[in-house]
């Protein structure tokens, strides 16, 4: 069927605003054609009410969002981090493939003695994360957080080429009621707003993203169960479904590694966290993986069959402490060969700031509000 005018001009409009260059970068392995979907499926909904005589709000600039799922309105379109907490998730040597973790390894298997493994050392690092002291994050603050992050710079679904390494720094409102301000992306030399666009003739009011798994608080993340059966229940019920092809334990695990990433968590519902990862299937415990700066760590992974990646949370091996996630090809796919890295990040500093922009020790970027 032939497009109209009106429908070409529309197209045109919807290809200038994605972004020219990778359009993976940040994102945790799996998001994509979510995110593919979901802008088709506010394409079709917008046309609807126009049909209806409702004119949807004109296209924004495409929004670099950190997780999924915060879009309203014409188009949004949620580029990583992921987070992403993602979001996006160890450094190789510039060449874009990095060591396989061991020959013990069998990058993501689920044999019992892995298994086990696994389980144990998720027991270990929840007992860390249950004596760790965090600072409580008031409503009127906001959860900061650098990394180093480094992803796909290749094309959409296309051969991967890994990208080089670079700063980012996050900030995320922590305001309980819902709201379209969700806060701040400084990455590649710009500030992105994380908002949530508004429909014309919308109420902002009625627009805005509550405290949930869509836009998780301090408060929201410390009203969660503490019990892991219950938590790891509330968890498959909430997640958002990524493509068909990608099955429920995958996105709980992609979950929890965006939440783990980049937020500030109460102590006992981070250890709940761990606690609820050793319930899924298929989760494993690697003995080698390196985060985006360099840092040598153990691994609590799980592999995605049906991509052939596998997503790897990264731990130092003394302390237990989270040091930051990398996905990589577990087996050579038309894409990449395996052991190429697709996502690479690593956590550098974590606080809690009294304004959007602000960085920890009062520092502050000229301009930033």
């Amino acid at each position: 069927m032939n497009s109209t005018p009106e429908e070409l001009d529309e197209l045109g409009e919807l290809e200038r605003l994605l972004p020219a260059g990778p359009v993976e970068r940040g994102l945790p392995s799996g998001r994509h054609s979510h995110h593919k979907d979901v802008l088709m499926q506010l394409i079709d909904r917008d046309r609807e009410r126009e049909t209806n005589g409702v004119r949807a709000l004109p296209v924004p600039r495409p929004r670099l969002l950190s997780r999924p799922a915060l879009v309203a309105g014409a188009v949004a379109v949620a580029l990583a981090a992921g987070l992403t907490v993602g979001i996006g998730s160890g450094q190789h040597d510039g060449g874009g493939t990095a060591t396989r973790p061991g020959a013990s390894s069998t990058g993501g298997s689920d044999s019992r003695s892995d298994r086990r493994s696994a389980v144990a050392t998720l027991g270990r690092i929840a007992a860390v994360a249950l004596r760790t002291d965090v600072e409580v994050v008031g409503e009127n603050q906001f959860v900061y957080v650098r990394s180093t992050t480094a992803g796909n710079e290749g094309v959409f679904e296309g051969p991967v080429k890994p990208g080089k390494p670079h700063e980012r720094q996050v900030w995320f409102s922590q305001q309980a009621g819902a709201t379209i301000d969700v806060g701040l992306i400084h990455e590649d030399g710009q500030d992105w707003p994380i908002e949530v666009g508004v429909v014309d003739g919308t109420d902002p009011k009625d627009a805005g993203i509550p405290a949930g798994i869509d836009r998780p608080t301090y408060a929201w993340l410390a009203s969660l169960p503490t019990d892991p059966e219950a938590l790891l229940k509330l968890l498959y019920k909430e997640t958002p479904p990524d493509e068909t092809r990608q099955d429920r334990g995958q996105a709980v695990f992609n979950e929890i590694g965006d939440l783990i990433g980049e937020q500030i968590i109460p102590p006992a519902t981070a250890a709940a966290f761990y606690r609820a990862a050793a319930l899924i299937p298929g989760v494993t415990e690697l003995p080698d993986a390196i985060d985006a700066a360099g840092r040598h760590g153990i691994a609590i992974a799980r592999e995605d069959t049906a991509d052939g990646t596998r997503t790897e949370w990264i731990f130092d091996r003394a302390s237990l402490d989270y040091l930051g996630e990398r996905t990589v090809f577990s087996r050579d796919t038309e894409r990449a060969k395996a052991g190429t890295v697709l996502f690479t990040s690593a956590v550098l500093e974590r606080a809690v700031v009294g304004k959007r922009g602000q960085e920890p020790g009062e520092r502050r970027r000229a301009g930033r509000s």
